[in-house]
């Protein structure tokens, strides 16, 4: 059994997550007895410096001829000032357009070690665990006009009624595995789009009788994430509202470098951790790779149909966390603070040793 998966490291600390993934998934190749071929393109600001071009046909060729693709971060301070095109985070645009990764799945839940780490009351998080289904190839994003001038600048939020359908059929079919809650979020009190996408969605709804659907607007779900998290089971909402949305969930795990990512299509699949480029601790070794392998867990779970790995993979952060190995982002008082290179071999050790114990190794796939 091989994969074939597109690596695209990118920018500041991209490389450096990246190779702890690698690592992981390595781990779990030598364990479960699978061969995993790796292709490595440039992408983002190390791609433009070479090529003049965030993302080029090459780069796009080895993610179509792969079986997954993992990205590490794109962007940087040096390629603010780029033309919008030419930007790194372009790049990340059109890869998920050309892919069609029309869903980005962020799951935001507490690890037992970390509930005291994060900002909010432990009785507040005790218990969280939601998912943030994010539409990603329409909305504001993608609208056409878009642009700006001396005196003005603007951009349009639209959505077409596919693109609402599928992206809801997948929150209720998530839904279905899980605790059977939807939370639609939209601004349709002042957003015709937002109006026309709770259409979409309470229309679909009648095809998924066992799942409760409620209604939450956008501002409201922000107060909500931080006042009681543990409502939530399924938040679906649209590309600019889930892009704001994920990133408050990091206040559930305490840092953005907890949170990892999934990005699906019909045909491709795209992981990433969500704590973008990092670039002022870039090559310091500092920089908190979970994200990163949780990201290759969910790549277990949703690409490559192997849910033994992902479990342990999650077992062994959760292992590692419970022994007291945090990096900086998530350091608190009595915990060991650990590099890069230190947090990704003690969660290889753990995955290895929860391996050994559980059946000897014997596993179904």
């Amino acid at each position: 059994m091989t994969f074939k998966i597109a690596l695209l490291p990118g920018d500041g600390i991209g490389p450096e997550v990246t190779d702890s993934a690698v690592k992981v998934i390595k781990a779990v190749g030598e364990n479960f007895n699978i061969r995993f071929k790796f292709k490595e393109e440039l992408i983002g600001g190390s791609s433009f410096e070479k090529y003049n071009s965030p993302l080029t046909n090459e780069t796009l060729q080895t993610c179509y001829d792969s079986d997954v693709v993992f990205l590490g971060a794109v962007g940087g301070y040096k390629w603010e000032q780029l033309p919008h095109h030419l930007k790194p985070e372009a790049a990340l645009l059109k890869l998920r357009k050309e892919l069609g990764l029309y869903a980005n799945i962020r799951p935001a839940k507490i690890y037992n070690a970390l509930i005291d780490s994060s900002s909010l009351k432990k009785e507040v998080l005790t218990g969280t665990d939601f998912i943030v289904l994010r539409e990603l190839t329409g909305g504001i994003y993608f609208g056409q006009p878009r642009g700006f001038d001396k005196t003005r600048g603007w951009n349009t939020m639209e959505y077409s009624v596919n693109e609402v359908e599928r992206i809801a059929r997948m929150a209720f079919k998530l839904a279905g595995k899980r605790r059977k809650k939807v939370t639609s979020v939209d601004k349709a009190n002042v957003l015709e789009v937002s109006q026309f996408w709770r259409n979409i969605v309470h229309e679909i709804h009648k095809d998924f009788p066992d799942i409760e659907l409620n209604d939450m607007y956008v501002d409201n779900t922000a107060m909500q994430i931080v006042r009681n998290p543990k409502q939530f089971d399924i938040i679906l909402t649209s590309n600019l509202f889930g892009d704001i949305l994920s990133d408050i969930a990091g206040m559930i795990t305490g840092s953005l470098g907890m949170l990892p990512s999934a990005s699906l299509g019909d045909k491709y699949a795209l992981y990433e951790p969500v704590h973008g480029s990092a670039p002022d601790i870039a090559g310091q070794n500092k920089a908190n790779p979970l994200a990163a392998i949780a990201s290759v867990a969910m790549m277990f779970n949703y690409s490559l149909n192997m849910s033994k790995p992902a479990e342990l993979i999650e077992e062994a952060i959760e292992r590692t966390l419970a022994l007291g190995y945090r990096t900086s982002d998530i350091f608190s008082e009595g915990s060991t603070l650990v590099s890069t290179e230190k947090m990704t071999s003690c969660v290889i050790e753990n995955f290895n040793e929860i391996f050994n114990e559980q059946a000897l190794g014997v596993f179904t796939l």
